[in-house]
C-alpha cells in the first residue's frame, strides 16, 4: 500500500476536502492518514490547558507535516482549564495510575474532560463551512479506551443530527474510522498505512518521556505489545511491565 504521504501529494484540485481533529495522538494520527489517501486535509488542533499541551501541539504539527496536510491550524482553549474538574487540565487533581487488574474503561476516569469533544468538533464544523468541506475526521475509539463518554458511536450519531440542523446546507458528517477498533488493530492499520506513529505523544503527564503508568501509556503499550510492534516513543525506564 502506498504511503500517506505520497497519497495526499496527488493533484488538490480533483480531491474533496476534509477537516480532521489531530490531536497528536496515535489515533488521531491514523485517522488523519487515513482521511489523507481520499482528501486534501485541513488538520485542527486544540491546546486546552492540558499537562502535556506542548509536547501534543509539538506531536500534531510533527504528524501534520509528515503526512502532508494543506493547512495545520492551532486552536487554544482556556474553557477547560479554567473550569477544572479533570486531572488533565486541573493540577489539583492527580493523574491517576493504571489499575493493575482491572480493566481500563470500566468507569469514567478523572481525565475525562467534560464534553471536550463537543467544543473540539462544534470548532471542526465551522471551519467545514467556511472551507466547503463535507467531512470530519476524528480518532474517537470506544474499544480499548478510558470509557470516556464522548467516544461512543451513539454520541456522532446525536452531533450529526445536530449538524444536518445547525449548519447552513446540512450536508457535513463527521467520520469516525476508528471508533469499533482495537487500538492493536489501529497500530496494525497506521502501520500498513505509514501513519507516523514514532511522532505521536499519548502520556497524560510527560512530555520528555512518557510515565509508562498513566492509562493512555498503559493502553497503549498494551496495544503494541498485542500488535507485535515496538513503540517507538520513549518511556521512562522501569516503570512499566510487558
Amino acid at each position: 500500500m502506498q504511503s500517506v504521504k505520497a497519497n495526499n501529494s496527488e493533484d488538490s484540485v480533483t480531491r474533496p476536502r476534509a477537516v480532521v481533529c489531530l490531536s497528536g495522538g496515535m489515533d488521531s494520527a491514523v485517522c488523519l492518514a487515513i482521511a489523507a489517501r481520499d482528501y486534501e486535509t485541513y488538520a485542527l488542533h486544540f491546546s486546552y490547558g492540558q499537562r502535556t499541551e506542548q509536547k501534543e501541539l509539538v506531536s500534531a504539527r510533527s504528524v501534520a507535516e509528515i503526512v502532508g496536510v494543506k493547512h495545520f491550524l492551532p486552536i487554544h482553549l482556556d474553557l477547560f482549564r479554567q473550569i477544572g474538574g479533570s486531572a488533565l487540565t486541573d493540577t489539583s487533581i492527580a493523574v491517576p495510575s493504571a489499575p493493575s487488574t482491572e480493566k481500563i474503561g470500566h468507569e469514567i476516569p478523572v481525565t475525562y474532560v467534560p464534553f471536550r469533544n463537543a467544543h473540539f468538533l462544534s470548532a471542526a464544523v465551522s471551519w467545514a463551512e467556511v472551507l466547503d468541506a463535507k467531512k470530519i475526521f476524528i480518532g474517537a475509539v470506544e474499544q480499548d479506551s478510558s470509557g470516556y463518554p464522548d467516544c461512543r458511536p451513539a454520541y456522532y450519531t446525536a452531533f450529526n443530527q445536530l449538524i444536518r440542523t445547525g449548519t447552513r446546507e446540512g450536508d457535513i458528517e463527521v467520520i469516525t474510522p476508528l471508533i469499533q477498533l482495537k487500538k492493536s488493530e489501529i497500530i496494525q492499520l497506521g502501520l500498513s498505512i505509514q501513519a507516523p506513529l514514532e511522532a505521536t505523544w499519548s502520556c497524560y503527564s510527560g512530555e520528555i518521556v512518557a510515565c509508562g503508568i498513566c492509562e493512555s501509556c498503559i493502553l497503549r503499550l498494551r496495544a503494541f505489545a498485542e500488535a507485535g510492534a515496538i513503540d517507538p516513543i520513549p518511556y521512562e525506564p522501569g516503570k512499566f511491565s510487558d
